[in-house]
């Protein structure tokens, strides 16, 4: 079954993709911006996990979250801005939620929720790089 006309009228809009990967990024673009504007919590987060060169992670994890969700938004190199951003999250969510080393099952059970959840979020921005891609083939 196919969409109601209003809706699907409402998915073929170009403003609501660009609404729908500003959405899909605001988790990125707003730790990036939190990380600008309060150096020393971003270089004690990366502190906490253990991260060596701190200053170094900090500039690439904000680089890759604005950068990353600005290119997403606007639909520009999207496969490289999907790339990168679920790179990060790859590598953010085995580093932040290693959910296998939380013993209290209710803890493991929360800690694998938002693993899962953080692995949906690359899906999506699969399914974003996509729909860009379709978008520019005029599909």
């Amino acid at each position: 079954m196919s969409s109601p006309k209003p809706i699907a009228a409402l998915l073929r809009q170009p403003a609501f993709g660009v609404f729908a990967r500003a959405v899909l990024t605001l988790p990125y673009w707003a730790s990036g911006i939190a990380k600008l504007t309060d150096l020393p919590d971003a270089l004690a987060e990366a502190g906490h996990f253990g991260l060596k060169l701190a200053g170094f992670v900090v500039a690439a994890t904000i680089l890759v979250q604005l950068g990353g969700s600005l290119l997403l938004i606007l639909g520009r190199l999207s496969w490289l801005a999907a790339g990168a951003l679920a790179t990060f999250t790859a590598l953010a969510t085995v580093i932040a939620h290693p959910f296998w080393t939380v013993e209290d099952p209710m803890a493991r059970f929360h800690a694998t929720n938002t693993f899962l959840e953080h692995i949906g979020l690359i899906g999506g921005f699969m399914l974003a790089a996509a729909l860009v891609e379709r978008e520019r083939a005029g599909r």
